[in-house]
């Protein structure tokens, strides 16, 4: 038994008073002379037993009484728990990613969750709901039932830790006793369930579990092959279930049906559709499938192609170049160094210096100007250079040509991380390649950049500052046989398609995406990504030419957008859903320590409130208070 206000119980002191009055009563009898006392004797005798008899049964009524007054002031109660292990506090992380779409045995996981948190909770009593996108703070249900019901999947969940991280950080007052209830399907993802308990947190997890794990992904798309006539597209699907024959597939161009395919798929399954080449395309694929709704769709572009502008100044043979920036991609030329025409520098997109033996000042100058608007610049020096000159542009970027070694050295090293070489160069990293060689380089000073090639000490042979990608050797036949090296392609094809990033086929929602959209835009000019379901104005910086735009968690839905400015259409882009929740495979969470464990939300809340169920007493001794004061008033009439 528990009382609310306890302290009032010092009141029961105070029964000492009436039992010392009792016990040292002042009160003394007197002697009466009688001249026959024997009769008397006896009644006397007889009258003060009764008589105290009834004083005793009076003084416990009163104590009785009286306790009971002071017992019901004190209102008591009854719990199944102590009231000093009540939380004070209660945040609720409801998970809604769309893993949450599939089906359990009273529909959607997420719109079931939100129904019997409206139905089983307090509705008035205050809470803090937090979602992977949402935060309702110190609200009840009541208030925020409207957004509940009109709760959205996100396509940017949180991991694991950082959601128990965001729960924890809204509790108000660290030193009382807080409740966190977790409510999701806790899928198998790549960092696992795990909470650090203390004393203070009580934590309840709630797993939803759905009625079947089968489900179908469209993956992913690539062009697989490709000529001036036609392009093959191959589509990739996944298969988390069941076998399943005759899987349907369509391909649209806008509303418009231009392929279908029927495919058998077990575990991975791949299939190719051909286009014609050089088509705007604004691509859907998609499947029929009952289990998770959000990868039965893919969307992807093909845009007219935008070339890349690369200018060679050259003083030696950059025949090598013609070879690898073909027409189709690039618009190359290459001019010599006393030819060159200054005003033509500001339209291309990545400038190679191919072993010039002087840079002038003014040319410099504008090298200088061209990659603080986010132009490439590529340098491969000469034999025979002017090292000033070589090294007042290089300083500009934090480095310089320190000596010249006439020196053989091998490039033993890739850096297989590094972006020229990260994606789609290499299938595997190799390390028994037939090293190129060198009989003569430059050794750098000051900042080494990022390497992505280096000799057999370690010092670079190609390194990045920002975007300028220097050589530390001229690269001719007569000092190098790096040309005849399969690598010389990929490293000159990315270092110059890093200049102009043209937009992907498509692009995943909740990742950082970078791309650039080649336009001239005015000074207040802006663009915008818009489709239908809205629009938004993404981060964005203005080159010369260009303009390089990041997106990381907008659009919020995925679909075709199209890049525009001043309601002009530049481009289209596709955003898609991660395709990570695909796979519904689920944590076990029976290993976890100190948390308690659910299988719905109605049995949590159940649950608690048994446990906190409050019977009060203090109507109970109200009544034994009116029952001993009847018994004592029938006592003091009738008692003989």
């Amino acid at each position: 038994m528990q009382f609310k206000h306890p302290e009032l119980l010092y009141a029961l002191f105070l029964l000492l008073i009436p039992i010392i009055i009792h016990l040292f009563q002042l009160r003394r009898f007197k002697n009466e002379a009688f001249t026959n006392v024997a009769i008397l004797k006896s009644v006397t005798q007889q009258t003060r037993k009764s008589s105290q008899l009834k004083k005793w049964l009076t003084l416990l009524t009163r104590l009785l009484l009286l306790a009971c007054i002071i017992l019901a002031f004190a209102q008591p109660f009854t719990t199944l728990k102590n009231t000093v292990e009540t939380p004070k506090e209660t945040v609720v992380f409801l998970d809604n990613s769309y893993s949450l779409q599939q089906k359990g045995a009273q529909g959607e996981l997420l719109k079931r969750a939100v129904q019997d948190l409206i139905s089983e909770t307090d509705y008035d009593k205050p809470i803090t709901l937090v979602t992977h996108d949402a935060v309702y703070k110190n609200t009840t249900l009541k208030a925020i039932k409207n957004d509940l019901l009109q709760l959205n999947y996100t396509a940017s969940p949180l991991s694991y830790k950082a959601a128990l991280l965001k729960c924890k950080s809204l509790f108000k007052t660290p030193s009382q006793r807080k409740q966190l209830i977790f409510i999701s399907d806790f899928q198998e993802l790549k960092d696992p369930f795990s909470v650090d308990t203390d004393s203070l947190t009580q934590v309840e997890l709630v797993q939803l579990k759905p009625i079947n794990t089968n489900n179908i992904a469209i993956d992913s798309v690539y062009i697989s092959k490709s000529n001036p006539t036609q392009t093959e597209l191959t589509l990739i699907l996944k298969n988390y279930g069941d076998a399943v024959d005759n899987l349907s597939v369509a391909l649209h161009n806008n509303d418009k049906l231009i392929a279908k395919s029927a495919v058998t798929i077990s575990d991975k399954a791949e299939t190719q559709f051909t286009i014609p080449s050089n088509e705007v395309l604004n691509g859907t694929f998609s499947i029929e499938d009952s289990g998770l709704q959000f990868d039965n769709t893919l969307y992807f572009n093909l845009n007219a192609p935008a070339k890349i502008h690369v200018l060679s100044i050259t003083d030696g043979d950059d025949s090598f170049l013609r070879k690898i920036y073909t027409k189709d991609e690039f618009e190359f030329s290459s001019i010599a160094a006393n030819q060159l025409d200054y005003n033509t520098l500001e339209t291309q997109n990545t400038i190679i210096l191919n072993e010039l033996k002087d840079i002038p000042t003014s040319l410099i100058n504008i090298l200088k100007s061209f990659t603080d608007q986010g132009g490439n610049v590529i340098v491969i020096p000469s034999q025979h250079l002017n090292l000033n000159a070589y090294n007042k542009l290089l300083l500009n970027y934090n480095t310089s040509f320190q000596s010249h070694i006439d020196s053989e050295k091998r490039v033993t090293t890739i850096n297989y991380s590094h972006p020229i070489y990260k994606d789609d160069v290499f299938e595997k990293q190799v390390s028994n390649f037939q090293y190129p060689k060198v009989n003569q380089y430059y050794n750098l000073s000051g900042n080494l950049g990022s390497s992505a090639l280096s000799f057999e000490d370690g010092k670079p042979f190609l390194t990045q500052f920002s975007n300028v990608f220097v050589f530390t050797a001229p690269i001719n036949s007569e000092v190098s046989n790096f040309k005849n090296w399969a690598l010389i392609v990929p490293s000159f094809y990315k270092m110059a398609v890093s200049s102009l990033q043209h937009p992907k086929l498509y692009y995943t929602i909740g990742t950082q995406n970078n791309f650039d959209v080649e336009v001239a835009l005015n000074q207040d000019d802006i663009i915008s990504i818009k489709n239908e379901q809205g629009d938004f104005i993404p981060q964005q910086q203005y080159f010369n030419n260009k303009v390089s735009v990041i997106t990381t968690n907008r659009p919020e839905h995925s679909g075709i957008y199209h890049i525009t400015s001043k309601e002009k259409t530049l481009k289209n882009i596709s955003y898609n859903y991660n395709r990570a929740e695909s796979r519904l495979v689920y944590q076990d969470l029976s290993t976890l320590k100190n948390v308690t464990i659910n299988n719905s939300i109605p049995s949590l809340f159940n649950t608690l409130k048994s446990n906190t169920k409050v019977n009060e007493l203090w109507k109970w001794f109200t009544i034994f208070a009116l029952a001993f004061l009847i018994i004592e008033m029938l006592i003091l009439k009738f008692f003989k």
